[in-house]
């Protein structure tokens, strides 16, 4: 099936409060234009250098959707990133926060939404905030002080299992965590996205209260790597 027909079923599939963001990571700009022409409203990259080579070759197409950092964001990439970016998904210290605070005005921008990312699986590979609530709630009041950022929500990667049945306590841990930081009620946190559940796992992950899940695979097809 062609990327406009997978995009589309899915689509159609899903309950319509779940964002899709479409993960272009090693994707053409050809096959992101078909995306967005297909309906795509978000679209997530984890590399600053190919998101700006791929937002910069859309020219005005790369306005008609929203742009996620979906990578782990280096403190030395913030000033490229911030033109480029309307959400970062991957905020998992203070001193990532405060840098990116920081940088928001020179980049022309009043509010940069942003989401915290959990380690749900403790994983020693992968980034994220341990999945320890005192912790999340210490980074959730530091980033409400901060000026220019908007905490909107929380992402997870969760562990990959081969089955995605296994990934479900993990991404009903993720959900608890979520709702007990909207329950805070504080100045510059309006909990509105939580981000989990990939081609693998994304349907558990809606069972579990995700409203926004990362696709590639499923819509682009298999991944081409350069030698």
């Amino acid at each position: 099936m062609s990327i406009t027909e997978n995009y589309q079923r899915i689509r159609k599939e899903i309950p319509d409060n779940v964002t899709i963001v479409l993960a272009g990571k090693t994707r053409t700009p050809e096959e992101i234009i078909k995306a967005i022409e297909a309906g795509a409203t978000d679209i997530g990259e984890n590399y600053i250098q190919e998101a700006e080579r791929i937002y910069n070759s859309l020219g005005e197409r790369a306005k008609k959707v929203r742009w996620h950092m979906i990578g782990a964001l280096q403190k030395n990439k913030i000033n490229k990133a911030l033109p480029i970016f309307d959400v970062i998904q991957t905020v998992d210290s203070s001193k990532t926060a405060v840098a990116i605070d920081r940088r928001v005005e020179k980049a022309g921008k009043k509010i940069v939404p942003v989401y915290i990312e959990i380690n749900i699986g403790s994983e020693i590979t992968k980034d994220g905030v341990k999945p320890d609530y005192e912790i999340i709630e210490s980074l959730v009041r530091e980033i409400s002080k901060l000026k220019h950022l908007s905490l909107e929500g929380l992402m997870t990667i969760g562990p990959r299992f081969g089955n995605p049945e296994d990934s479900r306590p993990y991404f009903r841990k993720t959900k608890d965590i979520f709702e007990r930081i909207r329950a805070l009620n504080l100045p510059n946190v309006n909990m509105k996205a939580l981000s989990m559940g990939m081609t693998n796992s994304y349907k558990v992950a809606i069972e579990e209260g995700s409203n926004m899940i990362r696709l590639g695979t499923i819509v682009f097809g298999e991944r081409k790597y350069e030698n």
